[in-house]
């Protein structure tokens, strides 16, 4: 396996999907189980989304259709809000320590599944807040004619593997990822791109290829985010 020194030292595009590629087939099982478990966490997010048409609703009686319609909106915003709690509350603890653990797979140590849940225990706060702000300063920009958004998008790529690894704020993740990706913005734009299609391609593999293209895809990010800090650090 190509060693880590040789790869930090070129941080680029096909460098991150190399070793990235390398990784994966180094540590597949252990991160296979590892994006299981974060699609199984995200699952219920995708559940507790409510058709607010009444004719998608079956045998209703509506004959009574403001008391229907009322208890149809009272039940939809109570797992609506209990939706959202989920995604902000528990999601981002398990995304984050996923993060964490295709790091430790890209250093060539073998990953902790305490990482899943170790967010829960510290920085728990920081996880959660660190999510909040990303997704509000790429929402803010996305509304900012779309193009500021996906900028942002880039620049902020960063952000949860800081967290995790360097364990810092929320607003100093957002402020060391806004510096460590200057004049990666690029690559890591291509890099979203690039990943698009092969999540594509892994779809069209009877579906059960997705699994192995999202393995291939953290990998080359946490790849990425490796490279980056150790070349940082030689040019300093």
């Amino acid at each position: 396996m190509e060693t880590i020194e040789q790869y930090k030292l070129t941080p680029s595009l096909s460098n991150s999907f190399s070793h990235g590629w390398k990784t994966m087939e180094k540590y597949f099982l252990v991160l296979f189980l590892v994006v299981l478990v974060i699609a199984l966490v995200a699952s219920p997010t995708q559940a507790f989304r409510f058709n607010m048409d009444p004719s998608h609703h079956g045998n209703w009686d509506w004959h009574f259709p403001d008391l229907g319609m009322l208890a149809f909106g009272m039940a939809a915003m109570v797992f609506g809000l209990f939706a959202l709690a989920y995604a902000i509350m528990i999601v981002p603890v398990f995304k984050y320590g996923g993060k964490m653990m295709f790091v430790q797979a890209v250093r060539d140590i073998r990953p902790d599944f305490n990482m899943l849940v170790n967010g829960f225990r510290e920085n728990y706060l920081g996880i959660v807040l660190a999510s909040l702000l990303t997704f509000a300063l790429i929402m803010l920009g996305i509304i900012a004619l779309i193009i500021p958004g996906i900028i942002i998008g880039c620049r902020l790529a960063f952000v949860g593997y800081l967290v995790m690894d360097k364990k810092l704020d929320p607003i100093m993740a957002v402020e060391e990822s806004w510096r460590m990706t200057k004049g990666y913005g690029w690559t890591i734009f291509f890099m979203a791109i690039v990943s698009f299609f092969i999540l594509i391609a892994g779809l069209c593999l009877l579906v059960v290829g997705v699994i192995p293209a999202a393995i291939w895809v953290s990998s080359a990010f946490a790849s990425l985010y490796e490279g980056v800090q150790v070349n940082r650090s030689l040019q300093q």
